[in-house]
């Protein structure tokens, strides 16, 4: 296998795994952003959203809850973001799905950059209208 995330999920490389199941294998990140930060990896690889089933999809986000719930629990965080880029143009690094669970504190200097726009502006118009086909 030559997905780093594949060989880390399937336990042929080693990784500090804090849970795992048939399906996933959560870790701590190597460059965390904060401290108890957590990557959620699929052993079947699946470059992106996209190419995953829906039911994995859903197993993944609810242990994504699960963890956050953990971390809160235990003190390392009052509050968390849950991340997860798809695609090069969307900030993926590694093309293997991933969701990050970062374990927030206040004032601990994480940054999440955002970009703000004008709902009047016609582009924002048009996604809004997009979204309301879900």
């Amino acid at each position: 296998m030559n997905c780093v995330f594949c060989n880390i999920a399937n336990g042929v490389f080693s990784s500090n795994t804090v849970f795992e199941n048939e399906n996933f294998r959560v870790i701590l990140d190597i460059a965390p952003a904060n401290s108890g930060h957590c990557l959620i990896l699929p052993k079947k690889h699946a470059e992106n959203i996209f190419e995953m089933s829906d039911e994995l999809v859903k197993e993944a986000f609810s242990l994504a809850k699960r963890t956050a719930n953990k971390l809160r629990e235990s003190g390392l965080a009052d509050g968390v973001n849950i991340l997860q880029n798809n695609g090069e143009v969307a900030g993926q690094t590694v093309g293997h799905f991933h969701i990050h669970v970062i374990p927030r504190k206040e004032n601990d200097e994480v940054t999440i950059k955002a970009k703000t726009y004008d709902l009047e502006e016609s582009e924002a118009i048009r996604v809004m209208s997009l979204l309301k086909e879900i």
